[in-house]
């Protein structure tokens, strides 16, 4: 078979092995080769074939004890995957809407793109003085809330040439102005569990705070951050805005499988 009449056909044999772990996956249990043979619609010699394949790739594991099948830790890792990638957005929607509600004010959520963060979604409050957050805006490490949250737990090869570049940024305030100072605030920052920006969010006079949400690996998948008016934003360590922000990154990083420490940068 030519390559191109392979492409348009696609790969059988790829297909009878994804039919073989969907019945497996079906089953809900561990399996006897003649329970998945008649399950994947095969003669049991060669639905043994597929498994001893299946098994070398880390899809499926054979018990020694019983010689029964199940879906492999390969398996299982694609399929978090795929629930991080599918879920983690919509989830973190609705926690800041839910927080939005809860306290009234700007909420927004941020994920890592190519070059940093970038504001994915936000949320208006119902009050007559707000801050408008602009879906797909790149933040900056070191001068915004959500920023100084990926700095803090992403790994340091992503960020450090990120960081390095922005400390030649006149613009930042004088106590940022050193690497040692840098490090001296991400590690308050993994200290304390959020970030904050006094009128440095982008804008002068606007202010945010920001939390990290941890995937099932304990890794920083996203932040989700609070903005308002400068002044006009409680940011206290034990008010309404940062309790509130702190427990909705917690139960999201709950939700998403994150168990334990956050994984730190290394």
């Amino acid at each position: 078979m030519s390559d191109e009449l392979e492409g348009k056909h696609g790969v059988q044999s790829l297909e009878i092995g994804m039919g073989i772990l969907r019945a497996m996956a079906d089953g809900q249990r561990s399996m006897m080769l003649k329970d998945i043979a008649a399950a994947a619609g095969m003669p049991a010699s060669k639905a043994h074939r597929y498994l001893v394949s299946l098994i070398r790739a880390g899809l499926v594991d054979q018990d020694p004890m019983t010689s029964r099948y199940d879906l492999g830790s390969f398996a299982l890792s694609l399929g978090l995957v795929a629930l991080d990638r599918l879920d983690r957005v919509r989830l973190g929607l609705s926690a800041i809407t839910e927080m939005r509600d809860e306290i009234n004010q700007t909420t927004a959520l941020a994920v890592w793109g190519d070059r940093g963060p970038v504001v994915v979604r936000w949320e208006r409050p119902r009050r007559p003085i707000t801050v408008n957050v602009t879906t797909g805006t790149a933040l900056e490490l070191l001068s915004t809330a959500a920023g100084r949250v990926f700095a803090a737990w992403m790994p340091k090869k992503l960020v450090s040439p990120l960081i390095a570049e922005e400390l030649k940024n006149a613009r930042l305030p004088p106590e940022l102005k050193s690497r040692a100072a840098v490090e001296a605030l991400l590690a308050e920052i993994r200290a304390q569990g959020y970030a904050a920006t006094n009128g440095q969010h982008k804008v002068a006079g606007v202010e945010a705070v920001a939390a990290p949400v941890f995937n099932f690996k304990n890794e920083i998948t996203m932040a989700i951050l609070v903005v308002g008016v400068q002044g006009m934003l409680d940011i206290s360590p034990a008010g309404d805005v940062i309790t509130s922000l702190k427990r909705h990154a917690e139960a999201l990083s709950l939700r998403l499988g994150a168990h334990g420490e956050p994984k730190l940068p290394a």
